[in-house]
Formats: C-alpha cells, structure tokens, sequence
C-alpha cells in the first residue's frame, strides 16, 4: 500500500477543484519520493481540469511544474539523496526502449510517455496524479535536479514553460548573430525572450497587445513589432532566422511567415490543432521556408535547461497563490491576467478544510 496524502482534485469539467484525499502509488527501487513545495499553474491544467482536449479521467489532480524536496530514495536510487531540491515535469515515464527514448527525446516515445497526471502508470496500472499536492513518487530517471541559488518557487514553471521555450532555441542552433522574433508575451513567450537573449540573439517581441514595449525590453527583447501595424511588418520582412510562435489558440501564421528569412523556421510551441486559415506554401517554397512544432524537451535536454537557468540566473516571473485560489487563477489565465505565471505554494494545503 502506498500513501495517503492530500491533494487539489477536479472531479467534473465544470465544477470547481476541491480537496482530495487519494493515495499515492509504494515507491519502487528506482523511485524518489519527494515534498512538494511549489507548482505551477500551466494553461494545460486548466485545459485539462476543464475537459478542453475531450481526454479529462476525473478525479484529476492536475499540475506539472513541480518543484521538492527529497524525503526517501529507493535502494537502485543513485543520483539523488534526501534533502536535495529536485524537479518533475510533464512526465513520470516512458517505454525507455525505442528510438526516441534513446535519444534522450522521451516527450516523443513511440510507445507514450507516461503524462505526471491524468495517465496510467505503465507498470502497475495505477492512476497518476500531478503536483496539486503534498508528495509525489517518481523514478529517478525523470527527476531533476534543481541547481543552487534559483528562486524555487520561480524556477517551478521552468519544468514546463522553461523546456518549452528552450527546446526550439536549441534545436535550431541560436546563438550570437542570430535573429529570433517571438510571437505571444505570456508563460511561454516570456521564457523565450530571456532565453534567446541570453543566447546571444538579436530578439524581437512581436504583439498584437499595445503597451508591451517596457515589459518585452525589460525581458530582453531588442525590438518590438505590432502585428497590427501594417507599416511595421512590412519592415520586418525576410528578417527572421527563427520564430517562435508561442500563441495557444488559432490564428494566422500567413503574415509572420512573411517575416522569415530566406531558409528561416516558424516553430509553434503554443497552439495544438488546426491552423486557419490555411499555411500558403507558396511563401515556404520560394524561400526554402519552414513551418514546424516543438514539445517540451526531453530529460537531458530540461536538465542542460535547468543549468543554463542557474548559470544566467533565470527564472520565471510569477505570482504566488494559495491552492485555495486555483479557480481563481484558472479565470485570470483566460483573462490573461497574470505576469506570467501563477506558482501554488503547497504550504496553504496545510490551511485547506477537509470537504
């Protein structure tokens, strides 16, 4: 039998989170039991609790930023003792055996990765349940280790928005020279602003939202585009190496491939479903022009983040709440009222009244 703990549960798509007494699963060799002291709140909880994707198990415990502490170890547990500050991200396993997973790519197992909630683990069957809560048990191959002197409770939205965000920069090589625009200033576009600048790139913000000016210069963009601004696009045409789309709802790429460079990628991080109005190939084809995704990061890959994150001494501009506040939250993200991000300090789940 494993341990009964307390959590923040969603047991409808239209109901409000409540508390939620469940057990978790016994820890097994390879497992690291960990407090959790902070979470953040991530668009795809929301989506989640509220049954967007049409995929919601209920009871759900949502949340996949998590950052702990270290209270037991399994006996094959190697490189984590009690005590250490460790992460967990979007996911607790994968098949570890195909391609993907060798690659260190395990958000792209061929088989699944195992989701930190809203899933089944893989060896027993049982449910998983994610950050909203006192403790969870993770392998040790999907843990983290967070690096000395990062806020923790800022460094928490790393483990989704942070590899999010990094990910593509990445992948397509940004370095000093290069020109990246991002598309979006919220969770996402705010940790690729700070993350290509501290790459070395020429960044720019581009927005449909007046006003971001201060907020995008003070995150490290040099430039800002309104998308609206005809004259302004018109300008920024064939300057782009990479952009990264971060926006979550749909909405036309057409005139942001337009300011791609000849050879250069759109990368979308934010939306998942269709693109309307369609993409013209024409633009792609006559520029050697691609349009592309990104999902999260892999394990090595988040903790190369995590590092760079210590090394830079970057971190995530949050506000903090109390679990008691989380459908609150979930309604200011949709207003998009927040900068940028909400964390839960899981210290107020002490202050919950049993329902």
């Amino acid at each position: 039998m494993g341990n009964a703990i307390r959590g923040y549960a969603a047991c409808s798509g239209d109901t409000p989170l409540r508390l939620f007494d469940f057990e978790r699963r016994s820890p097994r060799p390879d497992d690291v039991v960990i407090e959790i002291l902070y979470c953040g709140v991530c668009h795809s909880d929301l989506h989640g609790a509220r049954n967007n994707w049409g995929s919601a198990k209920y009871p759900m415990v949502p949340g996949h930023e998590i950052v702990g502490r270290v209270t037991a170890t399994g006996n094959d547990v190697t490189r984590f003792a009690v005590g250490d500050y460790v992460g967990v991200g979007c996911m607790v396993d994968s098949c570890r055996a195909c391609s993907s997973c060798g690659a260190g790519l395990e958000q792209y197992c061929e088989r699944g990765a195992t989701s930190t909630y809203n899933n089944v683990d893989r060896h027993d069957g049982s449910r998983t349940y994610g950050g909203f809560s006192e403790q969870i048990v993770v392998s040790e191959r999907f843990v983290l280790k967070m690096p000395d002197g990062l806020d923790l409770k800022a460094a928490a939205p790393l483990l989704c928005a942070g590899i999010t965000a990094y990910s593509p920069l990445r992948h397509w090589r940004v370095g000093p020279g290069s020109r990246v625009a991002v598309v979006g200033l919220g969770g996402l576009g705010h940790m690729a602003l700070k993350f290509a600048r501290a790459m070395g790139a020429e960044v720019t913000l581009i927005t449909r939202s007046a006003g971001k000016d201060a907020d995008a210069r003070a995150l490290g963009a040099h430039h800002v585009v309104a998308s609206t601004d005809d004259a302004q696009m018109t300008a920024a045409k064939e300057h782009f190496d990479l952009i990264v789309d971060t926006v979550p709802y749909q909405h036309d790429i057409n005139p942001y491939v337009a300011t791609l460079a000849p050879g250069g990628t759109l990368v979308m991080i934010g939306h998942f479903g269709k693109l309307e109005p369609a993409v013209n190939s024409t633009p792609l084809l006559m520029k050697r022009r691609a349009v592309a995704g990104s999902y999260i990061g892999g394990i090595p890959e988040t903790q190369e983040m995590l590092d760079f994150c210590g090394e830079h001494k970057i971190v995530c501009d949050i506000e903090t709440i109390d679990i008691q506040q989380i459908d609150e939250a979930f309604d200011r993200m949709l207003a998009s009222d927040v900068k940028y991000r909400f964390v839960i300090d899981m210290a107020s789940l002490n202050n919950a009244a049993r329902m």
